[in-house]
C-alpha cells in the first residue's frame, strides 16, 4: 500500500488498468484461437472468424491493451493464412 494519498490512487489505477487490459488480451485470444481452429479445419466460417479476430484486434489497439503496430502486423498475418488455407482448397 502506497504511504501517500496519492501514491495509493497511483496503484488503485494500475490496477484497474490491468485488470482491464488483461480481460481486452483474453477476448483477443480466444477469437485468435477460434479463427485458428476453423482455418486448420477448413470450414467456411473461417472468413467470419477473420472479421472477428479483426474487431478484437481494433478493440484492443484502441483501448492500448497492446500497441496499434503490433494489431496491425497481426490482422495482415492472419489475413495471408486466410488466403493461403482458402487457395489450398
Amino acid at each position: 500500500m502506497g504511504k501517500s494519498l496519492s501514491a495509493a490512487k497511483r496503484i488503485r489505477q494500475s490496477e484497474k488498468r490491468r485488470m482491464e487490459n488483461k480481460a481486452n488480451r483474453r477476448v483477443l485470444a480466444k477469437e485468435l484461437k477460434t479463427f485458428d481452429t476453423a482455418v486448420a479445419g477448413g470450414k467456411a466460417d473461417a472468413k467470419t472468424a477473420f472479421a472477428q479476430v479483426q474487431k478484437a484486434l481494433d478493440r484492443a489497439a484502441r483501448k492500448n491493451a497492446i500497441p496499434k503496430g503490433r494489431a496491425n502486423r497481426k490482422k495482415a498475418r492472419l489475413a495471408r493464412k486466410l488466403a493461403k488455407a482458402a487457395a489450398a482448397k
